[in-house]
């Protein structure tokens, strides 16, 4: 994993979104949004490499991942839908897909990374 982008990145957004590490979800999607922030290339190829590639990191299969991006998705949606409107640059009128997260995500850690520290 890319030392610019530390998994702490993407686990402190999903906390400050209301997710709590006691979903299964959690650091699932912690790496995915990792990974996409690596090569967003990944988004285009979820089913075939990105979900697979997390699947082999945990141990489990790529549908399981899905579903577990999914629920992440359910609760962002339910305890800190307005943190991601704001994430996506505007109004989200239904909660959104597993890939719509994981693009919201990841442009918002890249964006984070490119921008100049506030003082």
């Amino acid at each position: 994993m890319n030392d610019l982008f530390p998994m702490s990145d993407a686990c402190g957004l999903l906390s400050c979104l209301g997710v709590t590490a006691n979903y299964r979800g959690f650091f699932q999607t912690a790496y995915a949004v990792q990974l996409c922030v690596e090569d967003p290339e990944r988004l285009q190829q979820l089913t075939n490499r990105l979900y697979p590639e997390v699947a082999r990191q945990y141990n489990t299969n790529w549908r399981a991942i899905e579903r577990n991006i999914r629920t992440v998705s359910i609760v962002i949606w339910r305890k800190n839908r307005t943190l991601l409107e704001q994430l996506a640059c505007g109004p989200l009128f239904e909660r959104p897909t597993p890939t719509q997260l994981l693009a919201i995500l990841s442009t918002s850690l890249l964006l984070a990374q490119k921008s100049p520290p506030r003082t």
